[in-house]
C-alpha cells in the first residue's frame, strides 16, 4: 500500500530557514526523491512596516525557525533531514516527527486550493484576512497554479502592488 505524504514541521536555527530549504530541495533533486519529498516551505505573510516615515510592504516569516515539509515519512528520510545543517530536528515528542493534522494544514493555509477562480485581471476585489485586511484593490495579475492576485491597491495615499492567496480575496463586482 503506497504511504499518503503528510505535512511535518521541522525547528531550524534562527535565520536558517532559507538555507535549510535550499539544502533540503537539492538533496531531493541530488537523491531522486521527487516522491517522497513533495514541498517544502516557509510560511510568509505581508506586513506593513515604517522606516524613517515611509511605510512599505514587506514579506515577513509567520513561524520563524520552522519549516514545513510535505514527505512520504520513513526513518531514511528522518535521518537525512535531521542531519540538515542548520536543522535542530522535527516537532513532535522526543524528536519523533508528528504529522500535522488536516485542521492545522488548513489554518496554517499550506494548502488552501480553490477549485473555481471566478476572478479575473481589472476585477474589484476586497482583501478579507491578513495584515491587509479590509483593503480594497483592482487585480492586476493572476497566478491560477500558485493561486495568487497580484494587487494595486490605495494605502497611504499611493498605488501599491500586494501579491495576495485567493482564498485572502472577495469580489466586489
Amino acid at each position: 500500500m503506497a504511504e499518503v505524504a503528510k505535512w511535518y514541521v521541522i525547528h531550524t536555527y534562527s535565520g536558517y530557514e532559507a538555507m535549510v530549504k535550499d539544502t533540503l530541495e537539492k538533496m531531493v533533486e541530488n537523491s531522486n526523491l521527487q516522491d517522497q519529498i513533495l514541498e517544502i516551505k516557509i510560511p510568509m505573510e505581508q506586513t506593513i512596516e515604517e522606516k524613517n516615515g515611509k511605510k512599505k510592504v514587506v514579506l515577513r516569516k509567520i513561524l520563524p525557525c520552522y519549516v514545513f515539509i510535505k514527505l512520504v515519512y520513513s526513518n531514511n528520510l528522518w535521518f537525512m533531514i535531521t542531519n540538515t545543517r542548520g536543522v535542530t530536528g522535527f516537532v513532535g515528542p522526543q524528536g519523533k516527527a508528528l504529522p500535522l493534522s488536516e485542521d492545522e494544514v488548513k489554518r496554517m493555509r499550506l494548502e488552501t486550493k480553490i477549485e473555481v477562480v471566478d476572478f479575473k485581471i481589472g476585477d474589484k476585489v476586497q482583501i478579507v484576512s491578513g495584515p491587509l485586511d479590509g483593503f480594497e484593490g483592482d487585480i492586476i495579475d493572476l497566478d491560477i497554479p500558485n493561486q495568487k492576485a497580484k494587487l494595486k491597491v490605495a494605502m497611504f495615499s499611493t498605488e501599491t502592488e500586494v501579491e495576495v492567496d485567493f482564498v485572502q480575496l472577495k469580489s466586489l463586482n
